[in-house]
């Protein structure tokens, strides 16, 4: 049985004890608990990530009741508890996606448009991915020589090939299928880039972008940053939504998970195997977004640790009214530190 004091130094989201009111208080200020973190289905505990949850439902050293009734009626994939089996049964069918209906190749391989799709504008989100040749004297750096613009139901927008600056010296076919004929009238890297950009900021001007209520688009993608670089084009981090660097889809150790592992682990359907297709990577990247996005948290009037109304719910002139919170008054006024995609459905 736990002591009062020690419930009093427990931590409401993540249950991790202090011998000292003070280093509660310490913990909240720098760990950011929010409604917007992963929270396990059966007891509540927040995870930093789905696969700190994960961990803690079936990892090595589970919590027992957790794992049991997580085993019992728990989707392995979006990580969801259910009422019952059938209930659980039932879910599966939407939660477990597939690669498609075998299309991916013929429509990439055929389809290639160097013209914008003009009756998608209207989509407010696009994903980007790209595929890389190798330029240099070892065929290590990367080059774009292919690239896809799809929209929220995965129609694709635009797509060609792509001729870089520089000369390629490692076409890397085994996973790209690209041959030197296919960049031999591509149209040039630069041109691709403002076609894109243009189409993104939808005629607004790029210093103008602003996080919400402008009209440009939402860009979702996998390491963006290097594809924008190979890209040799810029778009405002405030409107990028990149799976590689969301905190919830990370690893326990805040590094990336790849692509691949993304999919089969959030999605349930294996890609990238043998010759990769961008159309394939957007497909992935966009229905990562929507289930992220899709997600029902509490909401907050000011939902970011970093809005002005928040700046000094754990200032150090307050640690004394602090100390004589409940653990669950502070958790009512901590905020998250980055961005929740589900706050894109709000508007």
């Amino acid at each position: 049985m736990e002591s009062s004091d020690s419930l009093r130094n427990k931590c409401a989201a993540c249950y991790r004890q202090f011998n000292r009111m003070e280093h509660l208080v310490e913990h909240m200020r720098t760990s950011y608990h929010s409604v917007h973190e992963p929270a396990c289905g059966v007891c509540g505990k927040h995870s930093r990530s789905f696969e700190s949850m994960r961990e803690h439902l079936i990892g090595p050293l589970p919590k027992a009741e957790c794992e049991r009734i997580f085993k019992d009626r728990g989707c392995d994939i979006c990580l969801g508890i259910f009422g019952s089996r059938n209930a659980l049964r039932n879910h599966r069918e939407s939660c477990q996606l597939s690669r498609g209906n075998g299309l991916f190749p013929r429509m990439a391989n055929l389809g290639i448009s160097n013209d914008m799709r003009i009756e998608n504008n209207r989509s407010k989100v696009v994903a980007l991915a790209c595929k890389m040749v190798g330029g240099g004297s070892d065929g290590s750096l990367d080059l774009c020589a292919r690239v896809c613009l799809t929209d929220e139901c995965e129609n694709i927008i635009f797509q060609a090939y792509v001729k870089p600056l520089l000369p390629v010296t490692n076409y890397r076919y085994e996973t790209t299928g690209i041959r030197p004929e296919f960049l031999r009238d591509a149209m040039p890297v630069r041109q691709v880039s403002r076609k894109i950009q243009d189409f993104l900021c939808n005629g607004e001007p790029i210093w103008k972008i602003r996080s919400k209520g402008g009209r440009a688009r939402i860009l979702v993608g996998h390491g963006l940053d290097h594809d924008l670089k190979c890209l040799d084009m810029e778009y405002p981090a405030i409107i990028i939504r990149d799976t590689a660097d969301y905190p919830p889809l990370m690893k326990t150790s805040k590094l990336s998970n790849s692509l691949k592992y993304l999919t089969k682990a959030y999605l349930g359907y294996d890609i990238q195997n043998g010759i990769q297709d961008p159309y394939e990577d957007c497909v992935a990247t966009m229905r990562l977004y929507m289930r992220m996005r899709s997600q029902n948290h509490e909401v907050e009037d000011y939902p970011l640790a970093t809005d002005p109304q928040n700046r000094n719910n754990f200032a150090q002139w307050r640690q004394g009214e602090l100390e004589r919170m409940s653990p669950e008054e502070m958790l009512e006024i901590s905020r998250s530190d980055y961005y929740c995609w589900c706050l894109d459905s709000r508007g």
